[in-house]
């Protein structure tokens, strides 16, 4: 059985991004275990989650209130990106590749917030 969510894009896109900041994080120093590790992957793991939590029949206004909540924590993933890339923790393809995964997510929840507070009839919703 699949949840609506499941089924939605940009979740599987977030998914696809967790799944490669879980690959960064292997890369980094044991030092930033507790601090910068943790931080990134708690992030990443709440656009997720905030995605989901927010397609339980909610209203479409608390919708894009987790929606948002997901689009901060993008935002702090790449923060944190920024740090590792400052540090010299990482650098090359794979901070290159998270980048470019990671933006497509927040694309797509920007338009999943923007369909939200648009009435739309008879379109394609931007996030299937």
């Amino acid at each position: 059985m699949n949840y609506k969510f499941q089924n939605l894009d940009v979740y599987k896109l977030a998914l696809d991004y967790l799944d490669k900041i879980y690959e960064i994080v292997g890369g980094l120093p044991d030092s930033e275990k507790f601090n910068l590790s943790s931080q990134i992957v708690r992030a990443a793991t709440s656009i997720v989650l905030n995605i989901a939590e927010g397609s339980t029949g909610q209203s479409n206004a608390e919708q894009n209130r987790f929606l948002g909540l997901a689009v901060r924590s993008y935002i702090e993933t790449v923060a944190c990106l920024d740090v590792i890339r400052r540090r010299k923790y990482l650098s090359g393809n794979l901070l290159t590749e998270v980048m470019k995964l990671g933006h497509p997510v927040f694309v797509k929840l920007q338009a999943f917030r923007k369909a939200l507070q648009t009435p739309v009839t008879g379109l394609r919703s931007p996030i299937s």
